[in-house]
């Protein structure tokens, strides 16, 4: 029952996400960490939008940066 429970919190939780967190947020859940640029090639979005949302995905505690500059990636937290 607690891994039901802890299934729907995490349902909930994701569906609050806009598009693009979520397709980086699923991406780093399959592979166990994403970069810049494997984000850039699965969304198609501008790496300026997409610095937004992994700025908004560290501060909610979704992701982890590792790194800094052109070495960084996101795993989760």
């Amino acid at each position: 029952m607690r891994v039901i429970g802890a299934y729907y919190w995490l349902k909930i939780v994701l569906a609050a996400l806009p598009t693009l967190s979520l397709q980086i947020v699923e991406f780093a859940c399959e592979h166990g960490r994403i970069t810049m640029a494997e984000a850039i090639k699965l969304t198609g979005a501008s790496r300026n939008i997409l610095k937004q949302h992994f700025r908004d995905l560290s501060e909610r505690k979704h992701l982890e940066q590792h790194g800094s500059g052109r070495g960084v990636w996101y795993g989760l937290k």
